[in-house]
């Protein structure tokens, strides 16, 4: 299968996979063979769905973050490639971890050939309730893979402390709207 193809078929766009396979980060075995032409090792008895392997998820909170969004995609094949892991499926998204409408996530977590799915770190998978969706997957006979163990403090406090800034700045807009109204009303009853 052509690289390109390959990148495709995973979500990645062809000029990150050809840029890991440069590196030597591609998380599939790969060989070059002619000048512009690189062929993944896919076997050949097998259909590309039908090969069982670890899925990779990579999620960033907004697109002012879409760089790092391929940062962390490539440290998971990388990391997938040194443990030595056959990748099937490559899946990144933008959107919020508390969002259950995340159709990039679901469809990885539903691919049948997927036995295990690794991220980086567990609150990008979701911010509540990871625990359920590792029971719903040991229940299949699959797991989920956190490739870096430490939890990021650091980001859990920053995104708690952007929701209640959030939230405040909601409660001080409606107050402060509410008062400038009160004012014009009475500048024009006044007036």
């Amino acid at each position: 299968m052509y690289l390109t193809e390959w990148a495709r078929s995973q979500g990645v766009y062809p000029q990150t996979a050809y840029r890991w396979f440069r590196e030597g980060m591609l998380p599939v075995p790969a060989e070059r063979v002619g000048p512009r032409t690189i062929l993944v090792n896919v076997e050949a008895n097998a259909a590309p769905g039908a090969v069982a392997g670890i899925g990779l998820y990579a999620r960033v909170s907004c697109d002012d973050r879409k760089a790092d969004l391929e940062r962390q995609v490539a440290r998971l094949a990388q990391w997938a490639a040194q443990a030595g892991h056959r990748v099937v499926r490559v899946e990144s998204e933008i959107g919020s971890a508390v969002s259950g409408g995340r159709s990039t996530v679901k469809r990885l977590l539903a691919a049948p050939n997927v036995t295990a799915v690794v991220v980086e770190h567990k609150d990008r998978l979701g911010r509540m309730n990871v625990e359920l969706v590792e029971a719903a997957l040991s229940a299949h006979g699959r797991r989920l893979v956190v490739a870096k163990d430490g939890e990021v403090e650091d980001d859990l406090v920053r995104d708690m402390v952007e929701m209640l800034t959030s939230f405040c700045a909601r409660l001080y807009g409606r107050r402060s709207a509410r008062m400038r109204a009160c004012k014009a009303w009475e500048a024009a009853e006044h007036g």
